[in-house]
């Protein structure tokens, strides 16, 4: 069965950490099609009132009074006006707005250029929306099932970065101008080092203080390559406090922390000594930046821990999901989901996908009746105060 690829596109700032950068959002819908979008989806305008049941950066998930799943999309609102919002779970709450076909319908160029800076010139604007829409052409195209081949996937991936890195450039000046950088003590104070005991000497302190408002300058005037050049001195300095900040927990804090999270069984303490051995060089590969030793030993540390893993039963797996499936139904469904258990345990993880595809394949009606309804939320009302885009 042929699989479409869904690899998610997103435009991004490459500033410097540190710097207030763009809010990254996927491509928009190209302006050629706005007439007809717009009177598609005037006719399908949704009024809905419902309780809010999961909250994201990019929206919330509701149940409808009429016992219906929405998705509402808060891309045409600022971050301003959802901080105002207040939103918890539980609360019921109003909204109006129009349905889309898929979530990358949400990523307009409108939705894109509220996060612009207001100084950007009509001109700019323009030539970014243009170039936003070659993105947005390019994206859907991957995004289609189609029988492209991997070079001619990777193909499209690069001309979408050369488009993205010529909007940068326009970019850039607006958002260099906007940028007020933190003082370098309220910098140093965000990694935490205070919260983990971690005193960084006062010569290294004064030194990347200096550095620090070095960087500052350039990355004001710029100067981008002699910036970058800055900041790779500041690291360097800080890079040891940072190792020392990013280093594993004991093996006993990692199991206490982990066992909170999943249920396991018994582990031996033959077990215990070979997982507290492979931690040791884990962190070692990790201090001598040893990507492919990491990884290697990552892989089998975790597969240690997974064979000690208490497996969910058919109930409790079931349980997450909100709709109930007929009798019969969940007999099948037991059955493969034991079959696929015990392949797992074997270590048979290609027989086991097989299983699980034939389980999915029996949800999926299930799944279709009770997939969310996408909605551009345009109005959105919280105990009588409404919330309208602003453009």
């Amino acid at each position: 069965m042929k699989k479409p690829i869904k690899k998610t596109w997103m435009i991004a700032s490459a500033l410097t950490i540190g710097m207030a950068v763009l809010t990254p959002l996927q491509a928009g819908a190209a302006s050629a099609e706005k007439t007809i979008e717009a009177s598609v989806q005037k006719e399908q305008q949704q009024q809905i009132k419902g309780t809010i049941k999961n909250i994201f950066n990019s929206g919330m998930y509701l149940k409808g009074q009429d016992s219906k799943n929405y998705f509402i999309s808060f891309s045409n609102f600022s971050t301003e006006q959802i901080e105002k919002m207040s939103l918890v779970e539980g609360q019921e709450i109003s909204v109006e707005g129009n349905v889309v076909e898929d979530y990358i319908d949400f990523n307009t160029f409108e939705a894109y250029k509220k996060d612009l800076p207001k100084e950007v010139t009509k001109e700019d604007l323009i030539r970014l929306e243009k170039m936003f829409n070659e993105m947005k052409k390019l994206e859907k195209e991957i995004n289609e099932d189609n029988d492209y081949s991997v070079e001619e996937i990777e193909k499209k991936f690069e001309e979408m970065d050369k488009i993205y890195a010529e909007m940068f450039k326009i970019e850039k000046p607006y958002v260099l101008a906007n940028w007020l950088p933190k003082p370098f003590d309220e910098y140093i104070e965000d990694y935490g080092f205070n919260e983990s005991n971690i005193v960084i000497k006062e010569n290294d302190k004064k030194q990347l203080k200096a550095i620090y408002e070095e960087w500052v300058k350039l990355e004001k005037s710029g100067d981008e390559e002699k910036a970058n050049d800055k900041y790779e001195e500041f690291y360097k300095i800080l890079e040891p406090y940072v190792d020392e900040l990013n280093a594993l927990e004991t093996l006993e804090k990692f199991m206490d922390s982990y066992k909170k999270a999943m249920e396991f069984l018994d582990i031996p303490a033959e077990t215990l000594v070979k997982l507290k051995a492979l931690q040791g060089d884990l962190q070692k590969a990790l201090k001598d930046k040893n990507d492919e030793l990491y990884d290697k030993l990552h892989e089998e540390f975790y597969g240690i821990l997974n064979q000690f893993e208490k497996p969910q039963t058919f109930e409790e797996y079931m349980a997450d999901f909100e709709y109930k499936v007929s009798e019969a139904d969940s007999k099948k469904l037991k059955q493969l989901y034991e079959e696929y258990q015990a392949l797992d345990k074997k270590g048979e993880q290609e027989k086991g996908e097989e299983i699980w595809e034939a389980f999915y394949n029996i949800l999926a009606p299930y799944r279709t009746a009770n997939k969310e309804i996408l909605i551009s939320g345009s109005k959105i009302t919280i105990n009588g105060q409404d919330y309208l885009p602003q453009h």
